[in-house]
C-alpha cells in the first residue's frame, strides 16, 4: 500500500492516524519531494479508471493562481497529466493506493471498507 501525503496537510494528517491506529502497514511518500510522474498518473487512471479531473486539488493556491479551472476546459488528457506531475501541490491529497484500489482525499468509510 502506497499513501502519498503532504506531511503539513490536516487531511493528510487525519488519514495517517487512521492507517496507524488501525495497524496498517502502508509505505509513506512525501508529495512535493517525490511528486507522482506522468508515469505513475497514467498507470494509476487506466488501472483504476480514474477520472483526471478527481486528483486536481481544486482548493489550493497553485490551482487558483494558474488559473486551471479555466484551462482545464481546454486542454487534452495528456497536457492535464503533465500539468499534475509538474507540482506536487497540484495533486488532491493524500492518495492511498492498493492494488484493487486508489482513494483520493480522505473519507473514513472508504479506508473502513479497504481494511475490512
Amino acid at each position: 500500500m502506497l499513501f502519498i501525503e503532504y506531511p503539513k496537510c490536516s487531511t493528510c494528517k487525519k488519514a495517517k492516524k487512521y492507517l496507524d491506529d488501525n495497524n496498517i502497514k502502508y509505505e509513506n511518500r512525501h508529495i512535493v519531494e517525490d511528486n507522482p510522474t506522468k508515469e505513475e498518473l497514467k498507470k494509476w487512471i487506466k488501472k483504476y479508471n480514474l477520472d483526471i479531473k478527481k486528483l486536481f486539488n481544486t482548493s489550493g493556491m497553485k490551482y487558483r493562481e494558474l488559473n486551471l479551472k479555466e484551462k482545464l476546459q481546454s486542454i487534452n488528457d495528456d497536457e492535464k497529466i503533465e500539468i499534475l506531475s509538474s507540482d506536487g501541490m497540484l495533486i488532491k491529497r493524500p492518495l492511498l493506493i492498493t492494488e484493487d484500489k486508489i482513494i483520493v482525499g480522505y473519507k473514513e468509510n472508504e479506508y473502513k471498507e479497504l481494511i475490512s
